[in-house]
């Protein structure tokens, strides 16, 4: 460990614990040895499965799980630890909870109880420019422990059968069936064999190939001062994107902040960067936490408490690159795994709850019909093409100073003037085609030099494919 590493580990433990250095250098050394699934040999094509699914992960993969139980599907779940436990928070509009009624998890009264603040608009302020205001967009904060608890209870119900404590290592796909062997925690083999595992593992699994990452740190905070100010919690605001700051001149890293108010008294707040995966440092968590110790008073004033740390490697793709995939048809990848949330806010509760029933229906009627499902399970709209490059450019520091800053006032103040369904649109990764050129029509026309600095930081070879990708999908 560099000595710059050693005195950042040094200022958490000051501020927060020896438990959460322990923690992160757990992380960091899991994240370094990133070990690959032993390859097994294919199952014999007349062999009988043990289950329709096998699905590696039990966190938000859970609804997959319970979904496709609910359309009929055999289905086990493999977690290396227990299946359906969290204690955090998450995010997501009313309209996207709406699914979790309609398969069938909750009641529209549980839903409610779920529910545990309600804001009236989120915010997007970068430094030097002006707040602009969204509603419809991240302004439900959920209980992800009783969630999850729930989903699990009805996935049982459902006929899903847990294995809890135990790691998957080992796959081996044939045209028809996936062999998936997993140790337990106490030392011993096992396997299963079925028509399609799903890989939840999220950015420990061995395939989780994107070429962003997010490096992400901060969990639930007590004691910042509530109020009106820029500087204050307003329990009615969330803080959707925000920097207080220009781009880092030494790390060439611009740090966002969100924060999102809580039980009363309590706001989830983070703080990331984006970077390319092959840059982005094994020990980059504890800088991070540390800058947020030091740096939290630019955000917000009070006299804060870290009560329950959430921390981790967001892995994100540009899609100016390869997407992550498995090893064969009959491996998908969901998740972090598979990098298909939005490539701007990096988002995964709402980015699943959008997708698990039309996830769970293509992997269904694959099943059915004899065949793997298709590779890229998540729609992908034209937006993800602008939102991807503009992600890479934030991770290339390309644009010092105040120009990133700039760049991203002038977008966001475009959404703002397009009114509220365009601004919500491309914060939930929908906005359509014609839209979405006006939108880059107008960016260009109040910031003339967006698209110089966006080529000037994507390099030659992804600008041209980013260009390529971009026509296609707009003139489809």
């Amino acid at each position: 460990m560099t000595p710059t590493a050693q005195a950042a580990l040094d200022r958490v433990r000051e501020r927060a614990g020896a438990e959460l250095v322990e923690r992160i250098e757990h992380l960091d050394r899991t994240r370094a040895a990133h070990v690959a699934d032993r390859i097994l040999g294919a199952a014999d094509r007349e062999a009988r499965v043990d289950t329709d699914v096998v699905v590696a992960g039990g966190g938000l993969s859970l609804l997959i799980a319970a979904e496709l139980a609910r359309l009929g599907l055999r289905v086990a779940v493999i977690e290396r630890t227990r299946a359906g436990a969290a204690h955090r928070e998450w995010n997501a509009s009313d309209e996207e909870l709406r699914p979790l009624v309609a398969a069938g998890i909750v009641t529209d009264a549980e839903l409610t109880e779920l529910v545990i603040a309600r804001y009236r608009e989120g915010v997007c302020a970068f430094h030097g420019g002006t707040a602009r205001r969204v509603r419809g967009v991240l302004d439900r904060a959920v209980d992800a422990g009783p969630l999850l608890s729930r989903v699990r209870r009805v996935a049982e119900a459902r006929g899903v059968v847990f294995v809890d404590g135990a790691r998957v290592h080992a796959v081996g796909a044939s045209a028809t069936s996936v062999r998936v062997g997993f140790q337990h925690a106490a030392g011993a083999a096992d396997e299963l064999l079925a028509r399609v595992m799903v890989d939840a593992r999220g950015a420990s699994s061995p395939y989780a190939s994107a070429d962003l990452v997010c490096p992400t740190v901060g969990g639930v905070v007590r004691g910042l001062a509530e109020g009106r100010g820029p500087r204050e919690v307003d329990p009615e605001v969330g803080d959707i994107l925000v920097t207080t700051e220009d781009v880092d001149p030494e790390s060439r890293l611009q740090h966002v902040w969100e924060g999102f108010p809580g039980r009363p008294g309590e706001v989830t707040v983070y703080l990331f960067y984006y970077a390319r995966a092959h840059e982005a440092p094994n020990e980059a968590l504890a800088s991070l936490y540390a800058r947020f110790f030091d740096t939290l008073d630019t955000y917000k004033t009070g006299d804060p408490e870290l009560i329950r740390p959430t921390f981790g490697y967001i892995p994100g793709w540009s899609r100016l690159a390869p997407a992550p995939r498995g090893p064969s048809h009959r491996v998908v990848l969901v998740g972090d795994a598979a990098a298909r949330h939005s490539p701007l806010t990096f988002c995964g509760f709402g980015s699943m709850l959008r997708s698990f029933q039309p996830v769970a229906r293509e992997i269904a009627r694959a099943v059915e019909e004899g065949r793997p499902p298709r590779r890229n399970l998540v729609p992908e709209d034209a937006v993800h093409a602008w939102t991807g490059a503009l992600a890479t450019v934030m991770a290339s520091g390309a644009l010092g100073g105040p120009k990133l800053n700039g760049l991203l006032d002038a977008a966001f103040g475009v959404l703002e003037e397009m009114g509220n369904d365009d601004f919500e649109d491309l914060l939930k990764d929908r906005m359509a085609g014609k839209t979405f050129t006006e939108f880059l029509r107008r960016t260009g026309s109040r910031h003339p030099s967006v698209y110089r600095e966006v080529l000037h930081a994507l390099g030659p070879v992804a600008a041209t494919r980013w260009g390529i990708r971009l026509a296609r999908e707009l003139l489809a």
